[in-house]
This record gives C-alpha cells, structure tokens and sequence, in this order.
C-alpha cells in the first residue's frame, strides 16, 4: 500500500508526458500476492474474516491494476494520477474504518 501512495508523488514529480512508473505495477501486483497469501493462511487462525470487505477491497485494487495495466506504455491522461490515488485511499479507508 505504502508502494503506491509512494508512486502517486513519484508520477506527480515526473514530467507530463512521462509514461506511468512500473511501481504502480509491481505494488498492485505485490498487494494482491500478499492479500491472497494472508487468505490462503486465514483458515488456520480462530477469527472470523469479513469476506464482503476482502471482495471489496480485491475489486478495488483490481480497478488499480487494470489502469496501470492498460496505460503502462502510453502518456497517461491528466486524470489518471489522481484516480490512482483516489483509489488507494479508498482501498486504506476500507480497511480501516470498514468494521
């Protein structure tokens, strides 16, 4: 999570036509094995998971990833960076104030 809040200053700091940085990639892409791997390991725990946050919160970070997928390579659009970021404070929010 940390990664991409990093890469939303990192692409703010780049130039405008600058492609987007892989980090937003490689940080979607780590934030998802690492969820998966936490689910995978959650029946081996006695608490009880909110399966409808965990789907909200995948849905989410695919959103993420499908943008960063479809505008790797291209000038991405003046609204892209702030949608990218839009999206994971959501995704922070959600698991925070998500009870």
């Amino acid at each position: 999570m940390g990664m991409l809040i990093a890469m939303f200053f990192v692409q703010r700091r780049a130039d405008a036509d600058a492609p987007l940085n892989k980090g937003w990639l490689h940080g979607s892409a780590l934030q998802l094995l690492t969820g998966v791997a936490l689910m995978g390991l959650a029946p081996l725990t006695d608490q009880d998971y909110n399966d409808i946050k965990i789907g909200v919160k995948l849905l989410v970070l695919v959103v993420i990833a499908a943008l960063v997928a479809v505008n790797l390579k291209k000038k991405p659009a003046a609204w892209l960076t702030p949608v990218l970021a839009g999206l994971v404070v959501l995704n922070v929010g959600i698991a925070v104030f998500w009870s």
